[in-house]
């Protein structure tokens, strides 16, 4: 999956698949965790709140099954 760049302290990249309603975050230290069944509407939030690593802790951490890569 294709990731883009963000600004953030804490997120490097963020890419979105949107068949499998897959999310994958790049953290700060390379770890890279795929979160599952994130509606298209929850990445578009992401990519354009003011802060995605707030975004992020808010609305996706503890919301979404997941897996570390």
């Amino acid at each position: 999956m294709e990731r883009e760049s963000v600004r953030s302290s804490n997120i490097v990249s963020v890419g979105y698949d949107a068949n499998s309603q897959t999310l994958e975050i790049e953290f700060k230290g390379g770890t890279v965790y795929q979160y599952y069944d994130v509606p298209e509407n929850e990445y578009e939030n992401l990519m354009s709140a003011s802060s995605q690593g707030v975004y992020f802790s808010t609305n996706i951490k503890e919301n979404y099954n997941y897996q570390k890569l």
